[in-house]
């Protein structure tokens, strides 16, 4: 039932306006009533016009009412981003106009005149702010930081992953430094894990019900038929359920590697599964059901034990197959289990020691909720209609004594066969794209799997007809047994599509070759394609790969540019900033 308009009917129940020179004369003295109807019927529609002007309606004046609200944010995969616009719609539901916008688009003196601000920063790599937050993160870190006014009430979201160890660090960086610069601080920093939906959900609440929120607050309204963003269709929590087409290796047999190709079908995901070049794939694996039947094992435990989730009751195999992390190890961990965690320690490490009191609902209590993967798209979806391609790189490796393995990784390169289902979606990457222009130069610098993104670049330009020039840095141990799509890229360089092919392999010669090295023997050429207008994209290793070609590029432009290490940072900042240097680093 809908609930009644309480101001008007408080007009209602007043007494009958008298009529004046400024009332509005609703009804026509022709119209088939008496005086006293017209009367009633102008003071009625009057009253109507009046509330509606205040803002009780749905138009344009209830926009007005709103009190204005900034969301900022620091997102490296999107998931920030999307996140803001959830902000933006429930703010508008709790009487405020939120505006959302990158954390680089601003500096600090922007933020004096600023009465309501949230920020929901994600951190990455060894606790880096993103890269579209370090501009503004690296301007308020700073000595000359201007003070903020008290007026500024503020809160921030973080999102991160416990089990790295500066969890969560430029939230709580950015969160302490607001305060020590004045600002009022209206509700506790929130710092999300991996399964941030709950974590999230409850700072969004507790800041709109925040008193500097709720004194603050207009009128609420819905946000009119199309003025947002439309919801996915299939999104994280509700995934398209696709079939796996086919998986097979990339890499030769002598690599110390095994990359796979993988091609998934997406039909029946219509448009709701569209993706473009640059975008990610969300996957949800399944745990190695030989992996479940050694926990259970080890507990002693069956496995028909009924335990509770937070999606409800369910068999602790089937918990252990489908929901829960069965590797990594949290503070979570040692306090339900009230063990001592090392810093390498896995879930295999802590259950042979023993765990007092283990019973079923305590050892998935100790676990946190497996999580989907992002993949790099490999695909356009031009050139492959109906399927989406992905470049794996399986993850093994030794740790403690024992092999350890990839969950995802491995589930997609040889787990789940062929016409098997697994969940997907698609992860929109709107700061990793190709350029509007389609005759814009593009430097793509993406040695091993970091390829990916830039086989669907190479696709869509070549799909297009785009005449730019493309210039592609790649590379990795052995030309041999290491050249994944070697085939295809010859045809692109033997086509022209290629404009420039730049190859390192790191273990053909004594001395180490990597992309970076390629970059600054090419230098001259390298500068004088940023000076014609190149956008620069890089995929790959956040830790060690994208902090070297960034040296790389620094100092190619300091010397064919003739400048310092500061006007060097400042041309490469102002790249970042036109959107001609972007990164799909992890």
């Amino acid at each position: 039932m809908n609930k009644p308009n309480t101001e008007l009917l408080a007009a209602l129940s007043n007494p009958i306006p008298p009529a004046s020179a400024e009332a509005p004369d609703f009804i026509p003295e022709t119209a088939p009533f008496t005086e006293e109807q017209r009367a009633f019927l102008n003071g009625l529609f009057t009253g109507v016009e009046a509330v509606a002007r205040k803002g009780g309606g749905s138009g344009a004046g209830a926009e007005q009412a709103q009190t204005p609200l900034q969301v900022y944010f620091g997102s490296q995969t999107g998931t920030a981003e999307s996140l803001s616009k959830d902000l933006r719609k429930f703010a508008r539901t709790r009487g405020f106009d939120a505006a959302i916008s990158e954390l680089d688009t601003i500096t600090p003196t922007d933020l004096l005149t600023c009465e309501h601000l949230l920020i929901v920063a994600a951190t990455y790599g060894e606790g880096e702010p993103t890269d579209n937050a370090k501009s503004f993160y690296d301007a308020l870190m700073a000595d000359d930081a201007p003070a903020l006014p008290a007026t500024l009430n503020f809160s921030v979201c973080g999102l991160g992953d416990s089990s790295y160890p500066n969890f969560n660090q430029v939230a709580q960086e950015l969160d302490a430094r607001l305060e020590a610069l004045g600002a009022t601080r209206c509700t506790a920093l929130v710092t999300c894990d991996v399964d941030y939906d709950d974590d999230f959900a409850t700072w969004r609440g507790e800041v709109f019900a925040s008193e500097a929120f709720l004194s603050a607050a207009g009128d609420a309204v819905a946000a009119p038929a199309g003025a947002e963003d439309p919801s996915p269709a299939f999104d994280k929590n509700h995934p398209f359920v696709a079939t796996l087409i086919r998986s097979e290796r990339l890499s030769g047999c002598d690599s110390v590697k095994c990359v796979n190709h993988v091609e998934i079908a997406l039909t029946g995901g219509g448009e709701d599964m569209r993706y473009e070049a640059g975008d990610a794939l969300g996957v949800w694996p399944l745990n190695d059901m030989a992996e479940v039947d050694g926990i259970l094992e080890t507990t002693g435990l069956t496995g028909n034990e009924i335990v509770q989730l937070k999606t409800g009751p369910t068999r602790l195999r089937q918990a252990l197959f489908r929901s829960l992390d069965l590797m990594t190890v949290t503070q979570k961990t040692a306090e339900a289990w009230n063990v001592t965690v090392a810093e390498d320690d896995q879930l295999i490490d802590l259950l042979p020691q023993g765990v007092a009191e283990l019973d079923a609902q305590v050892l998935v209590d100790g676990l946190r909720p497996l999580q989907p993967r992002l993949y790099s798209i490999s695909s356009s979806p031009n050139k492959h209609p109906g399927e989406v391609h992905l470049t794996v790189g399986e993850v093994h490796y030794e740790l403690n004594g024992s092999a350890r393995k990839g969950v995802a990784s491995t589930f997609l390169g040889g787990r789940l066969p062929a016409n098997g289902s697994l969940g997907v979606y698609v992860q929109r990457s709107p700061h990793f794209a190709l350029p509007a222009d389609d005759a814009q130069p593009l430097i793509m610098i993406g040695p091993g799997t970091g390829i990916a993104p830039f086989r669907a670049f190479l696709e869509e330009r070549e799909t297009r007809g785009a005449p730019g020039p493309n210039w592609l840095f790649f590379g990795d141990q052995h030309e041999s047994s290491d050249y994944i799509y070697r085939d295809q890229i010859t045809a692109w360089k033997d086509s022209g599509l290629l404009t420039r092919l730049s190859l390192a392999w790191s273990r053909d010669s004594e001395q180490k070759v990597y992309v970076q090295h390629r970059i600054r023997e090419a230098g001259a050429e390298f500068f004088q394609w940023l000076q014609n207008g190149a956008a620069i994209y890089i995929c790959g290793d956040a830790l060690r790969m994208a902090v070297d070609v960034e040296g790389a590029l620094l100092d190619v432009i300091g010397e064919h540019g003739g400048m310092d290490r500061e006007g060097a940072e400042a041309y490469l900042e102002s790249l970042r900033k036109t959107h001609r240097y972007q990164r799909d680093v992890y």
